[in-house]
């Protein structure tokens, strides 16, 4: 499940940009899903600080769900919280700290930006922009709305995904389904989205002195 929840929220990126040309003979982007995707640059962009509620959808190769879990995630820049089925993840944008509370034990490691994982840190600093090649699909009904669904296909075949679907309507990514090359699919649905919140930078730092009797596992 740490896996899982460090997947999170790969549609609440702030730099979708896309502006890099993929490898000669990997095919071209789509000149059409690009206008999109800038849309949706330019307005988080506009975002000095990012609150939602979420809902990820877990389903296994043949479509059984294997269960959702509901939280919450704040962003600040590079910054971001998360809280979800008794856990909370924080970064600084340098530092994870992963706290379990049926444990009461916080796990800290440093962010690798090299990883091939898809992880938050990668999605939060300028991952697609270099990292996919995209192309729109066209309308589609998205959770009883119409909206334009994105495909993205990773440029680096090492990744433990091969296809990331976007579903966008008015410049916002409303949910995003990740197909992992295990078979596993991830859908996340945001909702209750408020820009501009009063956020602190030490919001997105683990406080130990709050959470009395905690264990520290330090892998940094």
């Amino acid at each position: 499940m740490k896996r899982v929840l460090l997947t999170l929220l790969s549609f609440l990126v702030f730099n979708v940009v896309l502006m890099a040309q993929p490898p000669k003979g990997m095919g071209k982007n789509d000149a059409n899903a690009k206008k999109i995707l800038d849309a949706v640059s330019v307005k988080f962009k506009s975002y000095k600080t990012f609150q939602a509620s979420f809902v990820l959808k877990i389903e296994n190769a043949s479509g059984k769900s294997l269960g959702n879990k509901t939280g919450t995630v704040y962003m600040k820049g590079n910054r971001y919280k998360i809280n979800v089925s008794g856990q909370e993840i924080f970064s600084d944008g340098v530092t994870i700290w992963t706290y379990e509370k049926a444990s009461n034990e916080v796990t800290i490691n440093k962010i690798d930006p090299s990883s091939n994982a898809l992880t938050p840190q990668k999605l939060f600093t300028n991952f697609y922009d270099k990292d996919f090649l995209y192309k729109l699909n066209g309308m589609v009904k998205e959770g009883g709305k119409n909206m334009q669904e994105i495909e993205l296909t990773p440029i680096d075949k090492t990744k433990t995904f091969h296809k990331v679907l976007l579903y966008i309507d008015k410049s916002m990514i409303g949910s995003t389904k990740i197909f992992e090359k295990s078979g596993s699919r991830y859908t996340y649905t945001v909702s209750n989205l408020k820009s501009d919140a009063a956020l602190t930078d030490q919001s997105f730092v683990f406080d130990a002195k709050k959470y009395p009797g905690v264990e520290v596992v330090d892998l940094r």
